[in-house]
């Protein structure tokens, strides 16, 4: 398991939560539905992310929201770049672990 940087985890932790907003307000795709970030990992560098998310809605195959959130990736790291002042970084969404029960 890697060590874990004070700095990563708060990046991981801003990121969920402004990622979070924006899903929620900017997203307006129906695919999307009601989804929820449950987890941010970051690489060491910051150049990458791994974004754990959470589709609410059991009618909707869980591949068509991340497929929708794949499609808005360029204007979610734009936005993240103009919030957090940060050269962020590349989101890659996935299943959350926990629904893969």
């Amino acid at each position: 398991m890697p060590k874990d940087f004070e700095r990563t985890r708060r990046v991981a932790e801003q990121l969920q939560r402004e990622l979070a907003m924006l899903i929620q307000q900017e997203i307006m795709d129906p695919r999307v539905g009601m989804t929820t970030v449950s987890a941010v990992e970051v690489s060491k560098d910051l150049a990458h992310a791994k974004v754990f998310i959470t589709a609410l809605n059991k009618e909707q195959p869980h591949q068509e929201t991340i497929d929708a959130l794949q499609h808005a990736a360029g204007f979610l790291q734009h936005e993240l770049g103009k919030r957090l002042q940060l050269r962020t970084c590349l989101l890659y969404t996935s299943p959350s672990p926990r629904d893969e029960d």
